[in-house]
């Protein structure tokens, strides 16, 4: 890999990932390298400043904080084709990140990467679009909106708690309505977050599937479902004369949903790609970490496996 230009985005707010990022930005300037370095929040976006600024491309992002950061950057960056370095500083769980163990030597870093030695792992996203009109001729009013994790349409409001009435077209056939707190369209990278606190299905990352997940849905039949990953997901909102339905990216507020508009969920037509310092990576180590997957509460010996 070559370092000749590279971001570097800090979790904002977070002075240990700040620091870490002006010690990173030193050495690679020292390496001939140019680098574009800012904060990343709630309030901060500095992908399309980053993006707007520069003629030639973008060889690296370095991200310094946890996973909503991670989000961020991935909502803006695959698109671009720019890999991610994602390392947990400033966060919590981590579930997206490399150790920061593994990155305390910088300088070894840079050498590994411009040495070819490390993993790529492909991550799918999903993309959204909100139609309006005749279903048969429907009109695009809005821009494309991208998620890692998952689309979640979720009505909000400020004075009470609404409840969502939803009905879900895969490919153009209608599968269910669904009553309750909302819905959820997650990618396998997804199916580990909202996904799982909603009782959806864990799907291994390197499987490219859609995972439809109500949210508290008011029917003992209304069940998550995983589809194909070329599906086309359309979701209408239905009864919300109050217009409380908005669409969530990654936990993020893209738009709201007005009477008549309909969301178009399905497969983006790129992958995020994040580098993996790691030698020994595992997904399902990562869920006993990180999960607490802990299994049965008493363990028995496997003597049958030599080992």
């Amino acid at each position: 890999m070559e370092l000749k230009q590279v971001i570097i985005a800090h979790k904002a707010g977070d002075n240990h990932s700040k620091a870490w990022a002006q010690t990173c930005a030193k050495q690679l300037e020292a390496l001939k390298c140019k680098v574009l370095m800012g904060p990343s929040g709630y309030k901060d976006n500095p992908y399309p400043v980053f993006l707007s600024s520069v003629s030639e491309k973008i060889d690296l992002a370095i991200i310094l904080g946890g996973d909503g950061t991670v989000l961020a950057a991935a909502r803006q960056l695959a698109p671009e084709g720019i890999p991610i370095l994602a390392i947990n500083i400033g966060g919590n769980l981590g579930f997206l990140t490399e150790p920061f163990e593994l990155f305390k030597n910088t300088e070894q870093v840079w050498h590994r990467l411009q040495s070819d030695r490390y993993a790529m792992l492909q991550r799918m996203m999903l993309e959204a679009r909100i139609f309006e009109g005749d279903r048969y001729a429907p009109r695009i009013n809005s821009q494309r909106f991208y998620c890692l994790n998952e689309m979640c349409i979720k009505p909000a409001s400020i004075d009470r708690m609404p409840t969502a009435t939803l009905e879900i077209e895969v490919d153009g056939e209608i599968v269910d309505q669904y009553q309750g707190d909302g819905l959820l369209v997650a990618t396998p990278t997804g199916s580990t977050c909202y996904t799982a606190s909603a009782n959806g299905p864990i799907i291994h990352p390197g499987i490219d599937a859609i995972a439809v997940t109500p949210i508290c849905p008011l029917s003992l039949s209304s069940r998550p479902i995983i589809i194909p990953p070329g599906s086309v997901v359309d979701i209408w909102p239905l009864e919300d004369y109050e217009l409380h339905t908005k669409l969530w990216t990654d936990a993020s507020l893209a738009t709201s949903i007005w009477p008549g508009q309909w969301i178009s969920v399905r497969m983006a037509n790129f992958m995020a790609k994040f580098i993996v310092l790691r030698e020994n990576y595992s997904f399902y180590q990562t869920l006993r970490d990180k999960l607490q997957w802990a299994g049965t509460r008493i363990h028995f010996d496997n003597n049958h496996r030599g080992n």
